[in-house]
């Protein structure tokens, strides 16, 4: 795949890239390599300084950074600046946090004394160079959360961004040089997928994070696993977005179209499957289905567009095809369902679509769309809302809706997900856990979980 910047919304190539040569990836794992020798024996106070200006830079950014985000891979330019902004929110949080999250831990005088030692601490250090392989749909927000809580616990970064957002991934570079963070600290590589196992297999690469597809988390995985290396991956979703009848349906249904269509519809997170108990179906099914007719598909640099192109003509393709499998085996397709009339051969646009009556017949049942489209399942009680929503092989988070504490008890639960969101869609945030089970990875982002997750952690075991 070339490394170039090809606008989505007109399918125009704007800029493209050479690749790294081998000698030049090679001096710049040599750089973050000396980078790391120096960089972790600062303190918390100066890593919070260095953060804590690079998000006033990206801050004072945000217009333009957001502009090249929608540019690069179409997500409605609103929804590029918020991304900025929780990339700044993200960034203070750790700046100002991490030094808590990682203070030495005691053990209690007793268990202290039951091993024997006079005095024991466990401490945090970091683990060192760590390669990000990072996804194109949240271009600034994946990288900044992985980068985030590693540079505040002392690591350095190699990102190996997708290759449809370059210039995204040279702003992050130029963004941590310009807050003065020392050379080495975070590096792009401009490089293909082909040159990331031996970037990997570096003895001087000591860890990797990948958000992205499942093909692609299997391949980091076991490239890392043979190096006996540590990873954090976060991968595809299909979560479920459970309607039950104690729910304010038209909450619900607002939400859900937002937890559907957020960033064009791609996003690990977005809510795919919604499954409506019957009692409350027929209402459901109305409300949600004219909200999404009622989108507005357009120029992604319109302020006034809901829904933009998606990312590439490829990703349209895969997506049209589980569509027409879908309505081939039976789906009733209720809005949308093609390419939007005057845009869809200008760019990579699809309209917003909803299905019913989908059956675990049809590819989309058992396979993430990565789109604005949305299944709809009819079910009959709790009992077999649980069994449909666990019947995926993902598991990264789930959104459910109901006011019956009985319910909530049983989806907490029972619910095979990273997160359960009631009343609510599932969303992100820095002092939050993020990760699912399954074939949606493992490990953990964000709050202190994820800055724990490249570090070393250390028994220190003493007597007097």
């Amino acid at each position: 795949m070339p490394i170039a910047t090809v606008n989505p919304a007109s399918g125009e190539t704007l800029k493209t890239y050479d690749a790294l040569s081998a000698a030049e990836v090679e001096q710049r794992i040599a750089t973050a390599d000396a980078a790391f020798a120096a960089y972790r024996n600062t303190t918390f106070g100066d890593r919070a300084v260095l953060l804590g200006r690079a998000a006033d830079l990206l801050e004072e950014d945000q217009q333009d950074v957001a502009r090249v985000m929608t540019t690069e891979m179409g997500k409605p330019l609103a929804q590029a600046r918020a991304e900025v902004a929780k990339c700044v929110k993200a960034m203070r949080w750790y700046a100002g946090r991490a030094e808590s999250l990682l203070a030495d831990e005691h053990p209690s005088a007793a268990d202290v004394a039951d091993s024997g030692a006079d005095r024991v601490r466990v401490v945090y250090r970091p683990l060192g160079v760590v390669l990000a392989v990072m996804p194109w749909n949240f271009p600034l927000w994946q990288v900044v959360r992985f980068a985030a809580p590693a540079l505040m616990a002392g690591n350095v970064g190699l990102l190996k961004h997708a290759s449809n957002v370059p210039q995204t991934a040279l702003y992050l570079e130029d963004l941590f040089r310009r807050a003065s963070f020392p050379e080495g600290c975070f590096q792009t590589l401009l490089i293909g997928s082909g040159a990331v196992e031996d970037v990997l297999r570096d003895p001087r690469v000591a860890a990797a994070t990948l958000t992205g597809s499942e093909p692609a988390g299997r391949s980091v995985a076991s490239i890392a696993g043979d190096e006996v290396k540590k990873t954090v991956l976060e991968l595809g979703g299909s979560d479920p977005f459970v309607v039950m009848p104690s729910a304010d349906l038209e909450q619900a249904a607002q939400t859900a179209v937002t937890a559907r269509v957020q960033n064009n519809g791609q996003s690990c997170i977005a809510a795919k499957r919604f499954i409506v108990h019957t009692d409350v179906y027929d209402e459901f099914t109305r409300l949600f289905t004219d909200r999404m007719r009622a989108l507005r598909v357009g120029d992604p640099m319109d302020e006034d567009t809901d829904v933009g192109p998606l990312s590439s003509e490829r990703g349209r393709a895969d997506l049209e095809e589980l569509v027409d499998d879908a309505v081939g085996r039976g789906a009733a397709v209720l809005c949308g369902g093609q390419r939007p009339e005057g845009l869809g051969e200008r760019g990579w646009y699809y309209a917003p679509t909803v299905l019913a009556d989908v059956t675990d017949a049809m590819r989309i049942h058992h396979e993430e769309a990565f789109g604005p489209v949305a299944s709809l399942y009819r079910v009959p009680d709790l009992d077999a809302a649980v069994r449909l929503a666990n019947d995926t092989p993902f598991g990264l988070s789930s959104n459910v809706w109901t006011r019956d504490d009985g319910d909530v008890a049983r989806f907490v639960r029972d619910l095979q997900a990273g997160g359960v969101y009631v009343n609510g869609m599932t969303a992100s945030h820095p002092a939050l856990p993020f990760g699912g089970v399954k074939r949606s990875g493992y490990g953990r982002e964000l709050s202190g979980h994820g800055i724990r997750e490249f570090c070393n952690t250390t028994t220190v075991w003493q007597r007097a």
